[in-house]
């Protein structure tokens, strides 16, 4: 869905509106933003949420959301009904799905699964996500030269046996003081936790920053329709390509689990992050982007399954929902920020040179986290403790 949507509204805004190149590749800009806002309004929101109420159930109502954002993308899709207003609405209420789910099925693992066992539990996960990641873009692309309607219709259906399955996990009850405080006192009290926590500070903000610069996902369909001239199947495998890098490390990382020098290790693969973007950003070469998209999906595998476990590791219980709120802001400003500056820059500069320069800013950020968050580059191994808050 996330695919073709990108596609469908770059082909809108060319087609029925007669947008330059520049002027719709800022409008996938505009599309993340609408995905951002209400993550940036309701996050703290979702967090106190996802900390007060079974969070199997809100999560089953966030999938049940984008159930229905499927639903319209269909239908509007079948009745050749679509137009940049709709996509941006239904690219806003994707965003709503996303705010809730995120907090709420992404704090779930530490609570059926034991410590030890939690680094691979995550990388388990996360290989699952990718492998979905895969079959979904190249499915996608194939879907929609068959009819522009069965991406959304087999979206649909796909979630809602996700829905099914998710509310096959036991029920998980709140903690019974999460009700004891004033909501705002808990959003407060879950900002203050992570600002205090230099470690943990320090982990989301490495990402929200890297991948604010370096987020090219964005610019993929402008790639894939004027640079490398592959079409909607060809984007399909790009998005592929990125999840297949991510699944092998995934694998890699499932059988032999990273144990020593993980601060370091996370700073090593943002940095590849950011030099592999800057290459692709470089590449005309079909196959060289596929590649380069492969490494890129790889390297953020290691940065998600290190900053994923330690950010789990370090947080307390009853904190889980509003720590994961946050990060979960952080992860969607960096995405959909980073597809609005993203656009922008391309307006601006070209695809390739938002690329470009977004990779170096990646690389920057990097090097300027490992100075001024040592705390980051001390951590030698994952270990199921709460730091103190100035660790």
């Amino acid at each position: 869905m996330a695919v073709i949507i990108g596609y469908q509204l770059y082909d809108v805004a060319r087609q029925d509106y007669h947008m330059s190149i520049a002027q719709a590749s800022f409008q996938l800009g505009i599309m993340g933003f609408s995905q951002f806002v209400p993550m940036f309004l309701l996050s703290p929101v979702a967090g106190v949420v996802a900390d007060r109420f079974d969070k199997r159930n809100v999560g089953a109502i966030a999938i049940g959301i984008d159930i229905v954002v499927a639903g319209g993308l269909w239908a509007a899709t079948a009745l050749h009904g679509l137009s940049l207003p709709l996509l941006f609405a239904l690219g806003g209420l994707h965003g709503l799905a996303k705010v809730f789910m995120g907090p709420s099925v992404g704090s779930i693992a530490p609570l059926i699964v034991p410590p030890a066992l939690l680094p691979r539990a995550i990388a388990m996960n996360s290989m699952a996500m990718q492998l979905a990641t895969i079959a979904g873009p190249a499915c996608a692309g194939l879907l929609f030269a068959m009819d522009n309607a069965f991406p959304y219709m087999a979206a649909a259906a796909l979630m809602s046996i996700g829905l099914i399955s998710l509310l096959r996990v036991r029920a998980l009850p709140p903690a019974a003081d999460s009700r004891d405080t004033h909501p705002v006192r808990q959003i407060a009290e879950g900002f203050r936790f992570v600002w205090r926590n230099r470690f943990l500070l320090g982990c989301i903000t490495l990402d929200l920053f890297a991948v604010l610069f370096a987020g090219a996902t964005a610019l993929l369909p402008v790639y894939a329709r004027d640079i490398l001239h592959v079409g909607p199947q060809g984007l399909g495998q790009m998005r592929a390509a990125t999840a297949v890098g991510a699944t092998v490390m995934g694998a890699l990382l499932t059988v032999r689990p990273l144990s020593r020098n993980v601060g370091v290790k996370m700073l090593l693969s943002v940095a590849v992050f950011g030099l592999g973007t800057v290459a692709f950003g470089l590449s005309t070469t079909y196959w060289l982007s596929l590649a380069l998209l492969a490494l890129l999906g790889a390297a953020d595998m290691v940065s998600v399954f290190i900053r994923s476990t330690l950010v789990q590791l370090h947080t307390p219980d009853a904190m889980r929902g509003r720590v994961g709120a946050i990060s979960g802001l952080a992860i969607s400003a960096s995405n959909e920020l980073g597809e609005m500056e993203s656009g922008l820059a391309a307006a601006l500069l070209g695809a390739t040179g938002a690329v470009v320069m977004g990779g170096i800013g990646a690389f920057a950020v990097t090097v300027i986290w490992a100075v001024i968050f040592p705390q980051i580059r001390r951590t030698r191994s994952f270990s199921p403790r709460l730091p103190t808050e100035g660790a």
